[in-house]
């Protein structure tokens, strides 16, 4: 080291020293088993002065000291805490003065505390369909806390503490974790955590906790599926004879096995006189007692069920040859179905039998008679309105029209007349095969004086000799080469026909003559 008037060490001022030889680092660490460890001893090179002068000096710039730090800069509190917000939860009760059935309602809300600027906002979670205004209850403001001008700090909420807003009471309960840790971090312990008390309302409306019993051996389920339509069928008369213009009338008596229950149906016969009610007694359980029932009981305005009445009529209780009672009329039982009888043999070991019963003198069934043809419209018409009350048109045979539809058979024809007038008159006859109906069309031709155009509409053309009530039709089978027709009092004789008659009735051979079916061939045989 230099003395301390030495010149300064700038560059041009320093000179080597050339009597130094050695110019390496001196080492202060060596090595011993493998692990590196300080030199005892002084640094070679160092004095003891120059290692003290070391450890006191303040290195400092060379042009000057440094300067200090800036401050730091002023930060609002908008800044420093903004979104910060404190949430806690809390509750209010409702008052209800128009209920008797709950006094006060719970309604949980959440607090928010805004560190910023102190303001405060309670809002409470919507619930779908409450019917209750939900939402923001106060608005984003800083409170006030008395009539001093004070406000609420976060300082004054803690759990478990009761705040007033506005004049409504709020019992904080809880809060969430960073408001825990702000208010750990500010110094104030938080009570305890509390839970928010169920609202009466709400638990009234959940539906009750299941509570499970060990059922019994008797299973609905597996009687409906072994006894389904299992019905027990009886034969049964009433005999009202006592009362005015009482009878005995027969009634159907079925027992349901499936749910025990009964049901009383009436033979019904044409004309009887009685009104048609095929069901007397609807299908129902059946008491044995039926006026023994509580005095007390509104029989007027309530249906009798099974806490009032428990003995009910059952399938033990009906007999062949006995009389039960139901709604208190006397039935007596004299038949029953073969079913019925098997099933009374294998769960009973009873046999019946029929017991004979008079049931008066049975009316004499009038047989219904079609009224003869009365000319008006067609027998088809006229038939149909005997087979209902209200007028309906004939049912035709709609695959027949589906089957035929636009199958139009073409005859031509002359008019036989004695007027020499008509010898000359030329026809065209088409039959349809969908309606089994014919019409006649009379073709134009010059100078012939007649006027042209339909002679006949789509009808059917009885045969003559064939009697009104029993009509018998024309049908290609009648329609030969060289045949006459009758149409009402005016006969035509068929002179040629379309080579498609040829080809449907031999296609339907079995259903025509022979003879009609060569007379047509024979007229086109120079076509075929």
């Amino acid at each position: 080291m230099g003395d301390s008037t030495a010149l300064p060490f700038l560059p041009g001022n320093s000179f080597s020293d050339p009597t130094r030889v050695n110019f390496h680092r001196a080492q202060t660490m060596t090595y011993k088993n493998g692990f590196a460890i300080p030199k005892h001893g002084a640094m070679p090179g160092m004095s003891q002065t120059d290692i003290d002068e070391l450890a006191n000096l303040q290195p400092s710039l060379t042009y000057g000291k440094a300067k200090p730090e800036p401050p730091q800069d002023f930060v609002p509190a908008h800044v420093a805490f903004d979104k910060k917000v404190l949430l806690f939860n809390a509750y209010f009760k409702q008052t209800l003065n128009e209920s008797d059935k709950e006094y006060y309602r719970v309604r949980p809300v959440k607090i928010y505390y805004y560190l910023e600027d102190d303001s405060i906002s309670v809002v409470e979670p919507i619930v779908e369909n409450s019917g209750i205004p939900q939402g923001k209850l106060i608005k984003r403001q800083r409170l006030p806390k008395n009539d001093q001008g004070e406000h609420w700090q976060w300082k004054d909420l803690n759990i478990g503490s009761d705040v007033i807003f506005y004049g409504k009471t709020f019992h904080i309960y809880d809060c969430n974790n960073y408001t825990k840790d702000f208010m750990a971090s500010e110094g104030i312990m938080l009570n305890a955590p509390e839970s928010c008390p169920p609202d009466p309302y709400t638990l009234s409306r959940k539906e009750p906790q299941h509570s499970y019993v060990t059922p019994p051996t008797f299973d609905k389920l597996k009687q409906f599926i072994d006894l389904d339509r299992q019905v027990l069928r009886f034969s049964a008369v009433w005999d009202d004879r006592n009362n005015m213009f009482g009878e005995m009338r027969p009634y159907t008596l079925h027992y349901y096995r499936v749910d025990d229950t009964i049901e009383v149906r009436e033979q019904r016969q044409p004309n009887d006189g009685h009104d048609p009610f095929p069901v007397l007694i609807g299908r129902k359980k059946v008491p044995k007692a039926r006026s023994n029932i509580p005095s007390n009981f509104p029989s007027a305005v309530m249906e009798i069920s099974e806490h009032e009445i428990t003995d009910w009529l059952t399938e033990k209780d009906l007999r062949v040859g006995e009389t039960v009672v139901i709604m208190d009329r006397p039935f007596f039982l004299y038949d029953c179905d073969s079913f019925t009888q098997s099933f009374y043999q294998q769960m009973y070991g009873l046999s019946f039998s029929r017991v004979p019963v008079e049931l008066g003198e049975r009316k004499v069934e009038v047989k219904r008679e079609i009224p003869p043809y009365n000319g008006f419209g067609s027998p088809q018409d006229s038939k149909q309105n005997c087979l209902s009350l209200i007028a309906q048109p004939p049912k035709k045979d709609v695959m027949k029209m589906l089957e035929n539809d636009l199958k139009i058979l073409r005859y031509a024809a002359v008019m036989e007349s004695p007027n020499p007038e008509d010898k000359n008159r030329k026809f065209i006859i088409s039959y349809s095969l969908a309606k089994d109906e014919m019409q006649i069309y009379e073709p134009h031709q010059r100078n012939a004086g007649i006027i042209e155009g339909k002679f006949l509409e789509y009808s059917q053309v009885r045969k003559p000799g064939s009697s009104i009530d029993n009509p018998e039709y024309y049908t290609p089978a009648d329609f030969a080469i060289g045949a006459t027709i009758e149409v009402f009092s005016r006969k035509f004789k068929i002179v040629d026909c379309d080579l498609y008659v040829l080809k449907y009735l031999e296609a339907n051979g079995a259903r025509f003559p022979a003879a009609t079916i060569e007379s047509i061939r024979a007229i086109h045989a120079d076509k075929l």
